[in-house]
């Protein structure tokens, strides 16, 4: 369940080796990863799928006869999110799918982490337990109630070991909010309070209170026939409480502060490319329709995915991003069957390493891309079962555009856009990578020497 990476070159540039394999969530259309997410100290791993199941990974301890042995990734807990509902005022199905996972930092010995379907946000406490109370006065050790009457002796319980039990426990609901489906939740770094967004509109929440929300951003106009625009994905500043930014199916990023009004209508900052007419096609409207934002760990750039490309801009600087990296280029040419076939509406997520230094994305036939910012260098590489022989070193991939092909390339019109690399998430402190390919997840880490 942990395989591994290695510099490729002198260069930050990652390639991958494989420790243990993969690990398999089944075949079936509920098993299909959603979304991957670590923790803050990257100790633990969770997974949402289709099915509204959420499956945690926990690392284990390095081996004391071993201490260079990374600790692998092996299961922790399993629960079921969220289940299939109907809204019978609307005829419509609300599907148990988990669109976002979000851990809050640890504040004791108990985990807690955020879950959304499309309607309804959760709050999880996963706990241990590995002791159990014996010796009640007014119940037996089967749970059963004991006649009063019956009782002679007064006795003090006790704490006896017992095998060690995971417990997921939902500590709030949040529902009855959206109208439209959730696409994102993030937790502001006050910890008091998360937002959740949806295609119209954001909502700001405070851990303690379910029953009522404060709506900050609404972009729903008058007559929904006037609609030019919907919100793709929102996020918190991870420093500063006052500040979050969205993004929009135009390709645009708002930047929003709350301290100047409760209602974000207005934005602080407003992040937008010149299109370029030369590049002006039936399809630049859905090819820059924005799938996932995020902020740096140092909070002064912001990172944006579209179909074709990773883009990273400056909070200092609106009109145009500072860096720009093609993901899949060569796909330009495909746009028309992408388009007949709806792949692309697909919606790549992007991250960042700990450092803010390399940014991972994924692509088609299971590949993901890298890109050091501090090299311009770039990789690609495929996470499969064919490739993922114990402690193998991942070879990076070259995809072939016409000519001549070469023996390690593999030609555009081979690609299998059924396979695709939607959800990865990074270590926060380690170079440990978590890649969703379908149902399948793996987990590399840096070379071990």
């Amino acid at each position: 369940s942990l395989a591994g990476f290695g510099n490729l070159m002198q260069d930050v540039l990652w390639c991958f080796s494989q420790v243990k394999g993969t690990i398999d969530i089944g075949v079936a259309e509920a098993d299909i990863i959603s979304t991957v997410e670590f923790n803050h100290t990257g100790e633990l791993l969770a997974t949402g799928d289709k099915g509204g199941r959420v499956v945690i990974f926990q690392r284990e301890q390095e081996s004391k006869n071993q201490p260079h042995r990374r600790g692998e990734y092996n299961v922790y807990s399993t629960f079921q999110s969220h289940e299939p509902e109907f809204d019978y005022l609307k005829s419509l199905e609300i599907e148990e799918k988990i669109n976002k996972i979000r851990w809050l930092p640890q504040q004791n010995a108990a985990y807690f982490l955020l879950s959304t379907n499309d309607k309804t946000v959760k709050l999880w406490k996963v706990s241990e337990r590995d002791k159990r109370p014996e010796g009640y006065n007014l119940k037996d050790e089967d749970g059963r109630l004991r006649d009063p009457s019956m009782i002679t002796v007064l006795r003090v319980p006790v704490l006896r070991p017992m095998d060690l039990m995971v417990e997921a426990t939902p500590r709030r609901v949040f529902a009855n909010a959206h109208t439209y489906h959730i696409n994102s939740i993030s937790v502001n770094s006050d910890y008091e309070t998360y937002m959740s967004a949806d295609d119209l509109r954001i909502n700001l929440w405070n851990f303690e209170i379910t029953n009522q929300s404060f709506n900050i951003v609404d972009i729903k106009p008058a007559n929904m026939e006037e609609l030019t625009e919907v919100i793709t994905a929102a996020e918190f500043h991870p420093h500063h409480c006052n500040t979050f930014v969205y993004s929009s199916s135009k390709g645009t990023i708002r930047l929003c502060d709350m301290r100047t009004s409760a209602l974000c209508d207005r934005h602080a900052k407003f992040f937008e490319e010149p299109e370029d007419p030369s590049n002006r096609s039936f399809f630049s409207e859905i090819i820059s329709s924005i799938s996932d934002v995020k902020f740096s760990h140092s909070g002064r750039y912001i990172m944006t995915r579209d179909y074709l490309t990773v883009k990273v801009w400056d909070l200092n600087m609106e009109n145009r991003p500072i860096e720009t990296y093609q993901v899949h280029d060569y796909l330009r040419s495909k746009l028309c069957s992408l388009y007949e076939n709806d792949c692309i509406f697909d919606k790549f997520e992007c991250v960042w390493n700990g450092s803010d230094s390399v940014i991972m994305t994924g692509s088609y036939n299971n590949f993901f891309r890298m890109f050091d910012r501090n090299t311009k260098r770039d990789v690609t590489l495929e996470a499969s079962r064919e490739n993922s022989k114990p402690r193998a070193i991942l070879k990076p991939r070259k995809v072939c555009v016409g000519g001549k092909r070469r023996k390690d390339e593999i030609s555009v019109d081979s690609l299998d856009f059924s396979k695709k690399i939607l959800h990865t998430a990074w270590h926060p402190s380690e170079n440990i990578i978590a890649v969703a390919a379908t149902n399948n997840l793996y987990i590399f880490q840096d070379k071990v020497n």
